[in-house]
């Protein structure tokens, strides 16, 4: 079981470490001296501070690194070095940055950051550059500086993230909208949805899918002969990619998942996951009830125990459940959606990757 919210602990974001690291840097190329531990100001004025897990210096450059603490949530670079180098810029040339090792390079349009550039995103930027400002400032320096953020281990960890696909190339995204990490806030992965649908657009994507997990996106995508680039990782948050599209649409967009999940979406849970929606086994039996007209049949739905074996008591029977859970759920989407140009289609695919249903459409 899942503890509850107020026991779990808090953690920090890639751009809040790389602020507390670029925070010592600085102020250890201008004193020679590394404050240890460093505090930092986050966006809503939260004033944390960070104990350094390594410090070096040399002529022309600084060098400080936080190990990340994502506190209890499930985070990929928990436990990853982050370390921010420092080197005078040319006078006048303000705050730069620049990637080192382990951290990405954006190829893609859409993302908010242009491609060439670092993967450092915008809030991350500000904090750093706040930081240096306000360091500058109190020790009467100019704020001309060359800011290099590298995460070691960072090109194997993106591999286990969805940078690739977003066109970030060579490692990871510097990251953060508050400098907290939530636990189990999902944030990150609702974020890579929203980047995917961003790069979507910009290269003039006419039709995108997400899907609830691998195997019905490896269906998706040979249905339709979708690019990568196409493909988002909704995975259980329909309607964090539902949400976005109502305001950022793409003119096609195919859901695809299985049988349960996407039940679950046709009773209008946008939150796929089994510990946040559960299944209506009695909204189920009604809809079986509907396209057989058989009541018995229907009070055995309404007490099997898993959704599967309520498909297979409709299979059993002939009836085509699983279209009407397509078409259930196509209806949840388009409500999720409001008036947005949006052409939707569901594609309900079993464990072995078939497809058992497509959503009709309006016609």
């Amino acid at each position: 079981m899942r503890p509850s919210s107020d026991q779990l602990k808090r953690g920090w974001t890639t751009g809040a470490c790389a602020t507390a690291a670029t925070r010592a840097a600085f102020t250890a190329l201008l004193t020679g001296e590394f404050p240890d531990p460093v505090e930092i100001v986050l966006p809503k004025g939260q004033t944390p501070s960070f104990a350094l897990a390594c410090e070096g210096k040399g002529e022309g450059w600084a060098q400080a690194g936080i190990v990340k603490d994502a506190g209890d949530d499930p985070d990929v670079t928990h436990g990853a070095l982050i370390l921010s180098t420092v080197r005078p810029g040319v006078p006048g040339s303000g705050i730069t940055f620049a990637a080192g090792e382990g951290v990405g390079t954006v190829t893609l349009l859409g993302l908010p950051i242009e491609p060439g550039e670092p993967a450092i995103n915008p809030v991350p930027r500000a904090m750093m550059t706040q930081t240096i400002e306000t360091v500058a400032k109190s020790h009467d320096a100019a704020a001309d500086v060359i800011i290099e953020i590298s995460v070691p281990e960072g090109k194997t960890l993106a591999e286990k993230t969805w940078n690739p696909r977003l066109g970030i190339k060579g490692g990871l995204s510097i990251l953060g909208t508050t400098g907290i990490v939530n636990p189990f806030s999902c944030s990150a992965w609702i974020h890579s949805i929203h980047r995917g649908i961003d790069v979507a657009r910009a290269q003039g994507r006419a039709h995108v899918a997400g899907a609830t997990g691998s195997t019905s996106e490896a269906a998706v995508k040979a249905l339709y002969g979708l690019p990568d680039e196409a493909l988002l990782d909704m995975g259980d948050f329909a309607g964090g990619m539902l949400k976005y599209l109502r305001k950022n649409p793409v003119p096609k967009v195919s859901i695809a998942g299985g049988f349960a999940k996407l039940a679950k979406l046709g009773q209008g849970f946008l939150d796929l996951h089994s510990g946040r929606s559960q299944m209506d086994f009695r909204w189920l039996a009604k809809h079986l009830e509907q396209i057989t007209a058989d009541k018995t049949l229907a009070a055995k739905a309404e007490a099997s125990n898993t959704a599967l074996e309520v498909l297979q008591l409709a299979g059993d029977r002939g009836a085509d459940l699983a279209l009407e859970i397509a078409n259930a759920a196509r209806a949840t989407a388009i409500e999720t959606l409001r008036d947005a140009p949006c052409e939707i289609d569901i594609v309900v695919v079993d464990r072995q990757g078939r497809i058992l249903a497509r959503s009709a459409d309006d016609g």
